[in-house]
């Protein structure tokens, strides 16, 4: 019976479903997260009699034909790379993009990633990091006598020394953008790895067309609606159980004719 295969295959689809959903409400909070959403397609079809083939020796032809599906598969898990909300921090260190692009970072492989979450902070050479230590890319330092820094929309770091009252220019930001954004790979810790699907990183200062602008003392949030996620997990529980409900309306047949005499 092809409706115990059939319905299986949705209630995998659906448990992936719940897992992508589970996912963007754990990530509420997370700096700069973008929500990802799972894609399905349907699977195969058997032909027991294809449309458009001759049906007698007159030449007739099936107008419709007869088709069986074979269940659903997942397509793929997109990320949906639509701005979040900002929130001022008051904290200098801490920078947000407003429009497209990304931070880039150095990986302690000397691999570049990419990253929205800009909580940056100083280590102890003065050089600008992520919160796991990983350097701004170009590299900035600020030096010690530093008493101020301020970070331009265009990504001029510009920083007041002890004893001075004009600032002195120490470095430019860079950011990076993707003509398929979605087609990064994600490996944690907010990073992302350039891929063959989201093509070459292209880099430039911020405020560049097509690229946004630095905004000092905010962070980006997370993109993730929280009324749209319980949503999305109410109907996809609820498809959980029809597909269920189609295995036991199933078995129930396959029993009936089990018990015939």
């Amino acid at each position: 019976m092809r409706a115990l295969n059939i319905a299986a295959s949705g209630m995998q689809a659906q448990q992936l479903n719940v897992d992508v959903i589970s996912h963007n409400i754990a990530n509420m909070n997370t700096t700069g997260y973008k929500r990802q959403r799972a894609e399905f397609q349907d699977m195969l079809y058997q032909n027991m009699e294809r449309p458009g083939s001759t049906s007698s020796a007159s030449g007739s032809v099936l107008p419709l034909g007869i088709q069986i599906g074979i269940g659903v598969r997942a397509d793929a898990v997109g990320r949906v790379t639509e701005q979040g909300g900002m929130a001022a921090t008051a904290n200098p260190y801490d920078l947000a993009i407003n429009g497209r692009g990304y931070f880039q970072i150095t990986l302690p492989s000397g691999q570049t990633a990419y990253t929205r979450a800009g909580n940056l902070a100083v280590n102890a050479d003065g050089a600008m990091v992520t919160a796991d230590g990983y350097a701004l890319e170009p590299s900035i330092t600020v030096p010690q006598e530093a008493t101020a820094i301020q970070i331009t929309r265009d990504g001029i770091v510009e920083v007041t020394m002890a004893g001075q009252t004009d600032p002195q220019q120490v470095g430019q930001i860079e950011i990076a953008s993707f003509i398929n954004a979605a087609g990064l790979e994600a490996i944690g810790d907010n990073l992302f790895l350039e891929t063959p699907a989201s093509g070459t990183a292209n880099t430039a200062t911020p405020g560049s067309p097509g690229l946004g602008t630095i905004m000092q003392g905010y962070l980006e949030l997370s993109n993730v609606n929280a009324v749209e996620e319980i949503s999305a997990l109410i109907v996809a529980q609820r498809a959980y159980e029809m597909n269920a409900r189609v295995i036991t309306a199933a078995d129930e047949m396959l029993q009936s004719t089990t018990q015939l005499r």
